[in-house]
């Protein structure tokens, strides 16, 4: 069966394609299909009728077997025309003579009942002809010539349906057939062209996802590439401001301390003496030390950015160990540290990030805060955080200073007894606090001391 078939729609798919061209668009193409369909149909139409006019009847006058044969012979050079891929001209040869032929068969005083043809014609036009004006003239004149063999002209001798009743039952047959192919293959070929659209929008949609998406991903990619060349302007500034620090500020301190030890050893100074010039040499040795830790620490989290240890951490215990770390310093000036935490209060984050953000503030509240001046440490436990705060009874700030210290990651004053700064202590602290899920808040008036608290996930909330 397969055998037999595969001949038959090889042919149907050749007969499709006559006269296709590349230039034509797919919908032009499924229209000129249906034309060429409905060429063949006529061909073998003219040869089939004259067959059955033959075995049925042979009364019938010359110009009925001249018209019966014609569908053969427009429909075959309908085809020739279309596979000269002069596709217009044919529809117009197909639409012109068609109807013509058809007015013809009624020129032998016989209602041959084949009005309905007119009608199909007309239709037929209309949807498969490409100009307007085309169609409208071959709609017209197929309107015309039904106007004038069934409307107009009346006056027939005989009727087709007395003289052959088996040939005008089957003319009738054959033209609701040929309608109802006409409009199934319109059908078809229109559900067929929807579908290939739809299938098609949806490979756009699927396109323009993918575009969305990897419009999106470089959008990504722009984003991230100018956080990474902010980051790196941060950085280059974050070098040359490091080795500000490193040519300047640690060069004093142990030059200090170097000619200390130098005139001990070449001028044997006595006791009273050395006594007088420790406290500077301290003072700058503290300094020295404190900005060496937040170097190193510093220097630490860009070398291991993904080597955070969080924990749970006991604030009581840190706030002790920086208490007693930083008791030489605060005892040179006279100023009191208390602690105002008794019991257990538990956070979770990295253990020495916390001790430097708590070391550079209880050590920046030692430096304003005046002799015989104090300074509490202490925690607020929330529902979800827990509040840590460095309070001293210090200078105070201004407006204007509080704002360059929430605004610039570097900000320094002198202290009160007039200690040297760097602003890398508070920046790191802020960018340690951020790395733990924490901020820095800060308050202050001048006269009246200042309070800098950071809020860190309490332990349960991790």
């Amino acid at each position: 069966m397969n055998t037999l078939l595969q001949p038959l729609v090889r042919l149907y798919w050749h007969v499709r394609t006559i006269g296709a061209s590349p230039e034509l668009d797919d919908y032009e193409k499924r229209k000129l299909a249906i034309f060429n369909i409905l060429n063949c149909m006529g061909l073998m139409n003219g040869i089939i009728i004259p067959l059955v006019g033959l075995f049925n009847d042979d009364k019938m006058p010359l110009l009925a077997w001249i018209v019966a044969v014609s569908p053969a012979f427009i429909s075959g050079f309908a085809l020739f025309w279309v596979h000269k891929r002069r596709h217009e001209e044919a529809k117009m040869i197909y639409f012109i003579f068609y109807p013509l032929v058809t007015a013809l068969a009624y020129a032998t005083r016989i209602d041959v009942g084949i009005e309905l043809f007119f009608f199909v014609y007309g239709v037929l036009a209309v949807f498969l002809v490409k100009k307007i004006s085309h169609a409208i003239i071959a709609f017209g004149f197929s309107t015309v010539m039904y106007l004038s063999v069934f409307v107009i002209w009346t006056d027939y001798d005989t009727k087709l349906a007395e003289l052959n009743p088996g040939f005008f039952i089957f003319n009738h047959a054959l033209a609701v057939l040929f309608i109802f192919f006409s409009l199934f293959l319109f059908k078809t070929e229109n559900n067929a062209y929807l579908l290939r659209l739809h299938k098609k929008n949806d490979e756009l949609a699927t396109k323009n996802a993918e575009i969305s998406r990897q419009k999106q991903e470089i959008d990504g990619q722009v984003l991230l590439l100018q956080k990474q060349t902010t980051e790196l302007k941060e950085l280059d500034s974050l070098k040359n401001k490091l080795f500000s620090i490193i040519a300047h500020d640690l060069k004093t301190p142990m030059y200090a301390l170097r000619n200390l030890f130098r005139n001990i050893q070449q001028y044997d100074l006595p006791g009273d003496e050395i006594k007088v010039m420790l406290p500077d040499v301290v003072t700058d040795l503290n300094y020295t030390t404190g900005l060496m830790e937040n170097l190193l620490q510093w220097a630490k989290s860009q070398m291991q950015a993904d080597a955070m240890k969080k924990q749970t951490i006991n604030v009581t215990e840190v706030i002790r160990e920086v208490i007693q770390l930083l008791r030489l310093q605060a005892d040179s000036k006279k100023v009191y540290i208390e602690s105002k935490l008794d019991m257990p209060v538990y956070i979770y984050a990295d253990k020495d990030m916390v001790n430097l953000v708590l070391r550079n503030l209880l050590s920046n509240a030692i430096k304003f805060t005046p002799e015989n001046g104090y300074v509490f440490l202490g925690a607020n436990e929330g529902d979800s955080f827990v509040e840590v705060f460095v309070q001293d009874t210090g200078t105070g700030m201004s407006e204007d200073v509080l704002r360059q210290i929430n605004t610039s990651n570097y900000f320094t004053t002198k202290g009160t007894a007039n200690e040297s700064g760097t602003g890398l202590g508070l920046m790191l602290c802020k960018e340690f606090l951020a790395k733990n899920g924490g901020k820095m808040f800060v308050e202050s008036e001048p006269g009246k001391g200042s309070v800098f608290s950071f809020t860190l996930p309490a332990e349960h909330a991790a």
